[in-house]
């Protein structure tokens, strides 16, 4: 690797002995096993885990992605000293090995070249149990997104049932959840001054097991694993009661019987300051994957996040699809204007930086505070949404930060363009009373020829189940956007994230769906089929039918036959799609959308999956238009795939 590509003279922690040895050292404090590729910047877990320990003085190797049949990756570094951090890595190892579909991907972004297969299947369990074949009883403390979410009976897609708490699973004896750096520090720091792992059972933002005697007394109980087995209602309660509980303010301690013993929830870890986040995006990373996978092209999501900057953690979005409210939280902690600009400064001296700095945000680019006055102080509501489906009248609404921020990072010495990729809310936009002017600002300086934009579904049914605006909103949206950029000689496009068989959505709203999809001249390229993962309130919707916010029963589509036809839908206007869009037509009684009249109808009436039919398939069309553009009623065309990728779009990845 070209050394100039380490930042100021870092260097990657060890990784084999001979690291080791380099330091000094004849054995580290930590290992930490990971299920990504060693990639040392701060977008990865493990990279923000092991500086943060680093940094308390803590001696830390990294075992990525090891060998998990046989013991010799795990040996890489020796029996460390204090203990070992095990994590599946950014994703959930199910989400990143298979598809909505079931299906095994054929890459995976945080292996070396993308090369799938690097990881087991829930690898967090699978890594800890060889841990343990190894070291006995070494201290063994889990974490990241596959254990946060797993923390308490749980559905599982991939099984189709429902799963043990993944700490009961893996044998540690300690689960970190949600933002670990604060647990993390704590847990180490009590373990080196030789405190046993089974004694620290108090630490906020933990799991750990415990049996009858061992309780706390003032815990809230949910229903038994083996209730929410055989009882969905069960599992409803149970996801009831936890959601409520996800405050890091007036959170409570939960537990959960599992057999004999139990899972217990301590409330989660207080929020981090603005200087305690500073800190940790200013540790000394080197910003890149490690020598070692060179050969194989690197680690290919080190590209999306390499020049781009995380501004905060949180999101008061609300979308039931999304589990961030379990694992980041409601509450928005943001960095400070000055260390975000320093690490601006820091990317210019990179020399790979071409002067354009790719994203600026965090899980929702523009929720920049809390969303209300009183969240720090008595946390966020517990059955009330800040902004979807519609506003609370207590939402505090204010871009100017937000705004200020992007202004003084594209005055910056060496940067030429600043972009927002993350996506934005634009239903909080549009509640903005400077929201043209806001739009005006975004389009001219940072839209890098597309805007991610997320309506999601077009059905009022659908949405509100998803705690999504409704589509009139975006509609609203959708004009002010492309009225502004043509005020300003522009020509930029929206990039729509639309979902397709998300609880709620019956054969009629995936048509109304599809229509919306004919108004507006749009044909997307890739559709998102809505995956059941960990900790969701769709998912729980999913498992049990029934809403568990008012207790309604609701639609679910599990068949393979009716998840096509809502996928075909969607791109109605491919040849090889027509046969099974007329088969869901029908079966609707929705012929009318069956005939010659191409301003009212879906496809022609009769059209076959035959000869024609195949050559356009071997043939596709380079301006298949899959972003939304101004006047798309009358033009259909859209950026080819080479604009696209110069300018910097991005689609969101499957399973997200």
């Amino acid at each position: 690797m070209d050394d100039r590509r380490i930042v100021r003279g870092t260097r990657f922690l060890p990784v084999n002995l001979q690291d080791m040895a380099e330091r000094g050292w004849d054995r580290v404090d930590f290992a930490f096993v990971s299920g990504d590729a060693y990639v040392d910047h701060p977008s990865f877990g493990h990279a923000i885990i092991s500086r943060v320990l680093e940094a308390e003085g803590f001696r830390v190797g990294i075992i990525a992605q090891p060998d998990w049949r046989t013991p010799k990756d795990f040996l890489a570094l020796g029996r460390p000293r204090i203990g070992v951090l095990v994590s599946s890595g950014n994703l959930d190892s199910m989400v990143c090995a298979y598809t909505a579909a079931r299906k095994k991907r054929s890459e995976d972004a945080y292996s070396p070249g993308g090369e799938a297969g690097k990881r087991p299947d829930r690898a967090t369990i699978v890594y800890c149990n060889r841990i343990r074949e190894l070291w006995g009883d070494i201290p063994l403390v889990i974490g990241g997104i596959e254990a946060s979410l797993r923390r308490f009976s749980h559905y599982d897609y991939w099984s189709d049932s429902l799963r043990r708490s993944m700490l009961v699973d893996s044998r540690a004896d300690l689960l970190v959840y949600g933002m670990g750096e604060r647990p993390i520090r704590e847990i180490a720091t009590r373990l080196r001054a030789g405190e046993n792992v089974r004694d620290i059972r108090d630490v906020r933002g933990t799991c750990y097991r415990a049996g009858d005697e061992e309780l706390p007394f003032d815990s809230v109980e949910l229903p038994s694993f083996e209730e929410t087995v055989s009882d969905p209602a069960a599992f409803t309660r149970s996801f009831q009661l936890f959601s409520r509980e996800q405050d890091p303010v007036r959170g409570r301690t939960l537990r959960q019987k599992h057999g004999l013993s139990h899972v217990v929830q301590n409330p989660p870890a207080a929020l981090l300051s603005e200087a305690e986040l500073d800190a940790i995006y200013e540790l000394p990373y080197v910003r890149t994957y490690h020598p070692q996978y060179e050969n194989a092209g690197g680690v290919p999501a080190i590209r999306e996040v390499q020049f781009s900057l995380v501004t905060h953690r949180g999101c008061f979005g609300g979308c039931a699809f999304c589990s961030l409210f379990a694992h980041q939280g409601r509450i928005i902690q943001m960095r400070s204007d000055e260390s975000i600009l320093r690490e601006a400064i820091l990317l210019t001296e990179l020399p790979d930086f071409k002067g354009i700095i790719h994203d600026v945000g965090g899980p929702t680019a523009n929720f920049c505070s809390p969303s209300c006055s009183r969240q720090l102080a008595k946390g966020t509501c517990a059955d009330r949404e800040c902004i979807g489906p519609e506003p609370c009248p207590h939402l505090r609404v204010d871009h100017e930060r937000f705004l200020n921020l992007l202004r003084r990072l594209r005055t910056l010495p060496g940067v030429r363009k600043v972009f927002v990729r993350s996506g934005l809310r634009y239903d909080y936009i549009l509640l903005d009373r400077s929201a043209e002017r806001i739009v005006q600002e975004l389009c001219k300086n940072h839209v890098s020829g597309q805007l991610k934009v997320a309506p999601e579904h077009a059905s009022r049914r659908v949405t509100e189940i998803m705690g999504k605006p409704d589509i009139s909103v975006f509609r609203k949206f959708r004009e002010l956007f492309f009225r502004t950029a043509e005020s300003l000689g522009m020509r930029q496009f929206l990039v729509p994230y639309l979902m397709s068989s998300h609880p709620g959505c019956a054969l009629e709203d995936a048509i109304e769906l599809a229509l919306f999809v004919k108004e507006m001249g749009y044909t997307p390229e890739q559709v998102q089929d809505f995956m059941p993962t960990p900790g969701s309130l769709s998912t729980c919707i999913y498992y049990t039918g029934v809403d568990p916010r008012n207790g309604t029963k609701v639609t679910v589509v599990r068949g393979d036959r009716e998840k096509r036809m809502q996928r075909a839908l969607m791109q109605f206007a491919r040849p090889e799609n027509h046969r099974i869009v007329e088969e869901a037509l029908r079966l609707a009684k929705r012929e009318d959308l069956i005939g010659k009249d191409p301003s009212r109808c879906l496809i022609r009436n009769g059209t076959r999956a035959g000869a024609t039919d195949q050559r356009a398939i071997r043939r596709p069309s380079k301006n298949r238009a899959d972003a939304f553009e101004p006047r798309a009623e009358t033009n259909s065309r859209a950026p080819s795939t080479e604009r696209r990728r110069k300018s910097g779009g991005s689609r969101r990845p499957s399973g997200k």
